[in-house]
């Protein structure tokens, strides 16, 4: 039988160095396992107060902190059983004493609303004018799609649909229509942006080829309306949505390519060199398409349409391809760090840039790979609700000196599969440092012996090997320093006491 005790009391704002401010209201529950109601019943009340301490004494000896303010704190009684206690704490607003507009405009925002329009890490992940500038820059962008509604309606005037001095009803409700094209299309960019704007500097390859594939959908849609015109707004709408959720993952992959291109600080030159060449191809596309159209019987036919389209779609398609796999990042990101340490686990040697960049999979899925890693998992997780004493003693003690804990997924027969909780410091060599193990592991484990002996095992390989590992990725032109392997923040865990 279990027990919960929950209490509600404020914690007040603090001075530190970093002048940190803010209150939160923490709810603190107790879960009590069964072999522990014994200590209460037995107790009688003022009993414990001539000592100033209860007969059963419990301490921390870690926590699991998570990304919305809650923890959960391991604790140890004096029967050595592990049992845990949550703390649901309230939204904080902590931020820079430099960052205190950031503090005095956002305040009023739920949480939820500033994970979606602010970038990870906020305020500290950006300069200092970085919310005024974009706080400025939102009514700005306003009144320029007001002034485009204004000039849509002037241009389908001068097509002929209405006029000024006839039905500039039908003109008004025209643009209306066009206007709404667009603005529902526009939806698809703000959900890419607020839901996977943190996805792009890891693979700028693989969104960048995803978005041709979405926008080569959002055509269809385009192409459908000359069947059906009278479900225009609706088909071009689609259309509209998906090329924009294309847009969205497109833009900002190609930022980071172009970021990749500007070896010397050069990216505003970089991006207007590469806009020269897109008008370039834009004019030649838009010249042979005219060319195309005026092919005898083209234009009539409407199966001829789509088949052309379709024969330059996969064109496109191939061509695009080809030049996201010729790109030489020399930055570390997951897919290639799995080539790296794979190489080095089985042969003790690491590939340049080209031959990694060659033989990264642009289209796969990371859950799709293997041996699978599933990072910034529980220890509940992690240990199928089972928390003997003696089982995370030993695995705290494996780990002393790494910022992250891996397990095997023993439950998990046919793929080989490990968990990995990351600890409070832990940076993106401590990632790699994971997969390093988890790719030994892969290569040597043997199901029927100790898990504990092939963890330790694996630990001595990397300690012994991982140094090697470094300077082969040094030689072979890697940049060590900039390591695309971010550290899951949606739950850490600290270690509190020793066990």
């Amino acid at each position: 039988m279990s027990y919960s005790v929950r209490f509600n009391f404020p914690t007040l704002a603090f001075e530190s160095p970093k002048k940190f401010r803010g209150t939160k209201v923490c709810n603190l529950q107790i879960l009590c396992s069964s072999s522990s109601q014994s200590n209460y019943q037995d107790r009688e009340p003022g009993r414990d107060s001539d000592n100033g301490r209860g007969k059963s004494e419990t301490h921390v000896i870690l926590v699991e902190r998570y990304e919305n303010g809650t923890s959960k704190r391991y604790i140890l009684d004096d029967d050595l059983k592990v049992g845990t206690f949550l703390e649901d704490c309230g939204s904080e607003t902590n931020v820079l004493q430099g960052s205190h507009f950031s503090d005095l405009e956002l305040s009023w925002l739920p949480d939820i609303i500033k994970k979606f329009i602010l970038p990870s890490g906020f305020p500290g992940s950006v300069s200092d004018d970085y919310l005024e500038y974009m706080l400025l820059q939102f009514p700005t962008n306003v009144t320029a799609w007001i002034c485009q509604t204004l000039v849509t309606s002037s241009l389908l005037k001068a097509v002929g649909v209405g006029s000024f001095s006839g039905t500039t009803a039908a003109a008004s409700a025209a643009a209306i229509r066009w206007v709404s094209k667009d603005g529902i299309g526009a939806v698809g960019r703000l959900f890419i942006g607020g839901r996977f704007g943190n996805l792009f500097d890891d693979d700028p390859k693989q969104w960048r080829m995803y978005a041709d594939f979405i926008g080569s959908a959002g055509s269809i849609f385009d192409l459908s309306t000359q069947l059906y015109p009278a479900y225009f707004l609706p088909l071009a709408s689609l259309g509209n949505l998906t090329k924009a959720v294309a847009r969205g993952l497109k833009d900002p992959s190609f930022r980071v390519i172009q970021n990749h291109f500007a070896i010397s600080g050069n990216l505003g030159e970089v991006a207007a060199k590469e806009e020269v060449w897109e008008v370039s191809a834009q004019l030649l596309g838009l010249a042979l398409g005219i060319l195309i159209l005026g092919t005898p019987g083209l234009s009539t036919s409407f199966p001829l349409v789509p088949l052309t389209w379709m024969t330059m779609r996969l064109l496109h398609l191939w061509l695009r391809y080809q030049s996201l796999s010729v790109l030489r990042f020399n930055t570390i990101n997951l897919k290639r760090a799995r080539i790296l340490v794979k190489s080095h686990v089985l042969h003790s040697t690491v590939p340049g840039c080209v031959d990694c960049n060659r033989m990264e999979d642009i289209l796969s899925w990371e859950r799709f790979l293997k041996p699978r890693i599933v990072f910034g998992v529980s220890l509940e997780e992690m240990f199928g609700g089972e928390r003997s004493f003696s089982m995370v003693k030993m695995l705290l003690k494996l780990y002393a000196k790494e910022k992250y804990v891996l397990v095997v997924n023993q439950q998990h027969e046919i793929n080989f599969e490990v968990f990995v909780a990351f600890k409070v410091g832990a940076t993106s060599l401590s990632v790699l440092r994971s997969v390093w193990q988890t790719y030994w592991l892969c290569q040597n484990w043997g199901n029927d012996d100790d898990v504990f002996d092939w963890l330790e095992k694996s630990l001595m390989e990397l300690e012994d090997r991982f140094q090697n590992f470094t300077q082969q990725l040094e030689g072979a032109g890697w940049d060590t320093q900039n390591i695309n392997l971010k550290v899951p923040k949606e739950l850490v865990i600290e270690e509190v006491s020793a066990v």
